[in-house]
C-alpha cells in the first residue's frame, strides 16, 4: 500500500465503493467517465458530474438513450469479436466505470478463457473497477491506470503485456473516448500506432459522437471544456478517417443503433437520435 499525502491510497470495500473517493481526486470538477455514468443511470458520479449532465440533457434529452444505445453497440461488437471472429483477448481503452454488460462479461460468456485488459486515466475508475470486477476464473482481467493519449505507455505496460499477446489477434476497444481527443493531439495517430502493434485478422471497436445542430455541438463543446476533459464531435467523415487501414465489418460505419440490431431490438424512440448521433464501426486489421 503506497501513501499519497495524508491519507492511504487503497481499494475501496463493495459496500463503499458509491462513495469512496482516493485521496487528491477533485470531485468539483466534473469528469466525462461519471458523466457518462450517471447518463446510464448509475451512482458513481458527484454532484458536479450531474450538474454538467443536466446541462447536456437540458437541451438532449435523448442523451440517456444515446448513451444506452452505445453501451448496446458494445455489447454487440464484442461478443462479434469473441462469436464470429475468435478473439480471446481485449484491451479497453477508456472503459469507464464498471456498469453491467462489461467487456469481460460479453467475452467470457463466449469464451470463458478470455482475457481483458481494462485502461482509463481516472483513479475513480480504478478503483472501482478493482473493487467490482469478478471475471470467470478460467479467464483473466487486469486493470492499467493510463491515458489514451498515450499509446506507448499502454502497450508498453507490464499489466497488459501479462494479459495481451500481440502476436495473437486482439480486439481493441475504442467506446466514445477519441472525441475526447483533441485534432492536435492526433486521434488518428493514436489509432494507427495501436494499429501497429496489432496482429493481422484483430479486432478494432470504435465508437464516437456527433452533433448535428450548431447549437447543442456548442453547449457540449462549452460543457465539457469545464470538465476535465473536452469533447470534440466529429463528421461521419472525419470518424471515417480515424480507422483507416482497417477494414470495416457489414454494416460499416453507421449509427450505434444500425450495427447488427438484434433481432427482437425495439424501435429507437427519442427522435431516432437524431441530434446527438454516435456512429459505431467494427473493422479488421489485415
Amino acid at each position: 500500500m503506497t501513501q499519497r499525502g495524508s491519507e492511504p491510497w487503497r481499494l475501496p470495500r463493495v459496500d463503499e465503493v458509491e462513495t469512496y473517493v482516493p485521496p487528491g481526486i477533485d470531485t468539483s470538477t466534473a469528469h466525462p467517465a461519471r458523466m457518462y455514468d450517471y447518463f446510464l443511470g448509475g451512482k458513481n458520479n458527484f454532484a458536479a458530474d450531474r450538474e454538467a449532465a443536466e446541462r447536456i440533457l437540458a437541451a438532449a434529452p435523448e442523451a440517456h438513450a444515446v448513451v444506452r444505445a452505445n453501451r448496446d453497440f458494445l455489447g454487440r461488437a464484442v461478443r462479434f469479436a469473441a462469436a464470429e471472429r475468435g478473439i480471446r483477448q481485449f484491451l479497453d481503452i477508456g472503459t469507464g466505470i464498471p456498469t453491467d454488460g462489461n467487456v469481460h462479461e460479453v467475452a467470457q460468456s463466449v469464451l470463458p478463457e478470455a482475457r481483458v485488459a481494462y485502461v482509463d486515466n481516472d483513479p475513480i475508475v480504478l478503483a472501482h473497477a478493482r473493487a467490482l470486477i469478478a471475471g470467470d476464473p478460467r479467464g483473466r482481467t487486469t486493470f492499467v491506470q493510463a491515458d489514451a493519449r498515450e499509446p506507448e505507455k499502454i502497450l508498453a505496460s507490464p499489466e497488459v503485456r501479462d494479459i495481451i499477446d500481440f502476436d495473437q489477434p486482439v480486439a481493441v476497444v475504442l467506446a466514445m473516448v477519441l472525441h475526447f481527443v483533441r485534432d492536435r493531439e492526433d486521434p488518428a495517430g493514436i489509432v494507427a500506432r495501436l494499429r501497429a502493434a496489432m496482429a493481422p485478422g484483430s479486432v478494432l471497436i470504435l465508437s464516437h459522437v456527433t452533433f448535428k445542430t450548431a447549437a447543442l455541438k456548442r453547449l457540449a463543446e462549452e460543457v465539457y471544456e469545464r470538465a476535465s476533459a473536452p469533447v470534440v464531435p466529429r463528421t461521419r467523415e472525419e470518424i471515417a478517417a480515424l480507422v483507416d487501414g482497417f477494414t470495416p465489418v457489414e454494416p460499416g460505419l453507421v449509427k450505434v443503433t444500425q450495427w447488427r440490431p438484434a433481432p427482437d431490438a425495439e424501435p429507437q424512440t427519442a427522435r431516432e437520435l437524431e441530434d446527438t448521433t454516435v456512429y459505431g464501426v467494427v473493422a479488421i486489421r489485415d
